[in-house]
C-alpha cells in the first residue's frame, strides 16, 4: 500500500472555516468513496512541538491500494470538480508519494 501526503497552506484571503467546511462535506466523502482509497484524512496543523509556527497549516494523508488505480479514479467528472475546488483553496500544495519501508 502506498500513501500520498499533501502539505499545504490556504491561499491568502481564504477563510479557514469555509475551507474546513468544504473539506468535511465535499472532499472527505468524495475521496473516501474512491475504490482505490483505503483511508483519507485531512489534518489541521496548529504548530510544531517546539511551539513554533509550522511551515504548513494542513496535511492530507491518502492511503491507496495502488497509485495507478488512484490516477484512474481521479479522472471522473466528480473528482475533477473536487480537484478544481481544492485548487481554489490551497496555495501550491505539495503532493508527495510515499511507500512503507
Amino acid at each position: 500500500m502506498s500513501s500520498i501526503v499533501v502539505l499545504f497552506n490556504l491561499k491568502p484571503g481564504v477563510d479557514a472555516a469555509r475551507y474546513e467546511d468544504w473539506a468535511r462535506h465535499t472532499d472527505l466523502p468524495a475521496v473516501r468513496a474512491l475504490a482505490s482509497v483505503q483511508q483519507f484524512r485531512v489534518l489541521r496543523v496548529p504548530g510544531l512541538m517546539s511551539g513554533a509556527d509550522a511551515p504548513y497549516r494542513y496535511v492530507e494523508i491518502i492511503e491507496v491500494s495502488s497509485v495507478d488505480a488512484l490516477r484512474a479514479d481521479v479522472k471522473s467528472e466528480l473528482m475533477q470538480r473536487v480537484a478544481r475546488e481544492f485548487r481554489e483553496f490551497a496555495d501550491a500544495p505539495l503532493f508527495m508519494l510515499t511507500e512503507p519501508l
